[in-house]
């Protein structure tokens, strides 16, 4: 018996959807040593076993196994060292395997510095408030980092880079590991942002008329007061406020920082 015509004609399936393609061998032995290096089995500088002895433990051809390998060194997990006897090397990579094609994603979608910080003012005070609620957080982390911003206070450059550091340590220390990427993505253009911004206030308070731009050093030892509060407020494990003291401070500093470069594009920070 015929089935009754709905009007309405039935997807072809003469061919399989491309999502659904089974994966390569290749794919399969990169996917088991990619499980090894997360799990440990296979840690930061070990080499991988001989290729004879892969071959054997995979059953697989020695095209299917090279293939895998390169799709591990494509990852950034392994190094090759052309004509080393020594074979693959596993390398954990760290935030900047990630770091850098975000900022290049950024660049090509014309961003903004304004978009950047927009960004980090929504990461850092959900992290001061993570960090405060954690009592087993590393908190002298955080005065570390506040260490060194103070030994840099006389030094504009050095001072960029502690204060940049400051910040990311702040998320790395939170305990959440994605707001703790998110934050390195985008660490190395509120580096070159707060440098810049340094250099021209430096250069400002030396030229003429220096003194009605003030003394730059005035700004640096209100950040360190700032730091100072934030850690206070952490050890005492008040959240809350932790949190909305982070938010004030990161609308006054980003307001220095941003002054006239708003619209500047991540490209011409980055180039």
């Amino acid at each position: 018996m015929a089935e009754p015509d709905s009007g309405r004609r039935g997807a072809t399936l003469a061919m399989p959807p491309a999502d659904v393609r089974p994966p390569k061998m290749g794919e399969l032995v990169a996917r088991r040593l990619r499980r090894m290096i997360v799990d440990g089995e296979l840690q930061d500088g070990d080499f991988l076993p001989h290729e004879s002895t892969l071959l054997e433990h995979f059953g697989v051809s020695r095209p299917t196994l090279r293939e895998a390998v390169r799709v591990l060194e494509a990852e950034g997990l392994i190094e090759l060292r052309r004509g080393s006897r020594t074979g693959a090397r596993v390398t954990v990579p760290g935030p900047e395997v990630v770091a850098r094609p975000a900022a290049l994603q950024l660049q090509l979608g014309r961003a903004t510095l304004a978009d950047v910080y927009v960004a980090r003012s929504a990461i850092e005070p959900t992290a001061a408030r993570l960090l405060a609620l954690n009592s087993d957080a590393d908190h002298g982390g955080l005065e570390e980092a506040l260490e060194e911003v103070r030994a840099c206070i006389e030094d504009a450059e050095r001072f960029a880079v502690a204060t940049a550091r400051f910040h990311l340590r702040l998320v790395e220390l939170s305990g959440n590991q994605t707001l703790a990427m998110m934050a390195g993505m985008v660490h190395e253009i509120i580096l070159r942002q707060t440098q810049s911004s340094v250099r021209t206030r430096e250069a400002e308070a030396e030229g003429p008329g220096g003194a009605a731009h003030g003394d730059p050093r005035a700004n640096y030892r209100r950040a360190v007061r700032a730091y100072e509060k934030l850690i206070e407020l952490v050890r005492a494990s008040e959240a809350d406020e932790a949190e909305r003291f982070w938010r004030r401070h990161l609308e006054v500093a980003d307001e220095l920082v941003l002054a006239g470069h708003q619209a500047t594009r991540v490209i011409d920070v980055l180039d």
